[in-house]
């Protein structure tokens, strides 16, 4: 889990304004069973000038991405508990999508109707990895469906000073293996 927590700092840049550094993908490991397609507190959190909880990130990107045509893999990544408002996971099953590339590109215009502002878009081997931004989170969205592996996945940090500490604290709390 540490890992998990870990890579994410590190794709989805948790404090940075974005922009300047460099859109690489960690992306390549959904490790561990039993992610949740629920998580966090309650509460809208989506209005202008409210911040988002990990809930209603959740359910944005699992409407989104199920209207899009993709079901959620359970075996995506599991984030610790005490980063589930801090952070979101959601993986898609693209083995299942009849057209993963298009599932994606669906999926992220959604989510840019929905007040997600793409801020860059980095593009590789067939991969295809956009940042996007809402509300004080950076939602990393990533597709590698291009090649024989078929993987499509949403990764969300809040950038808060407080989600910061709270992911610091999961990593050194579980010792990575």
């Amino acid at each position: 889990m540490a890992a998990a927590a870990g890579v994410v700092l590190l794709v989805a840049g948790c404090g940075s304004e974005g922009g300047a550094d460099k859109g690489g993908s960690s992306s390549a490991g959904s490790s561990s069973a039993g992610a949740s397609s629920t998580g966090g507190s309650g509460g809208s959190g989506s209005s202008d000038g409210e911040r988002l909880t990990g809930a209603v990130v959740t359910k944005e990107l699992t409407d989104a991405a199920t209207a899009a045509g993709f079901t959620q893999d359970a075996s995506g990544e599991q984030i610790p508990a005490e980063a589930k408002d801090c952070m979101v996971s959601w993986t898609a099953d693209a083995e299942k999508a009849k057209d993963p590339a298009k599932s994606y590109t669906d999926t992220v215009a959604t989510l840019a109707k929905g007040g997600w502002n793409e801020e860059r878009k980095t593009e590789q081997g067939g991969s295809v990895i956009k940042s996007l931004k809402k509300s004080g989170w950076q939602l990393q969205a990533s597709n590698h469906s291009a090649g024989p592996l078929k993987l499509v996945m949403f990764v969300a940090v809040d950038s808060s000073p407080e989600c910061a500490a709270a992911l610091t604290a999961a990593n050194k709390a579980t010792p990575s293996s």
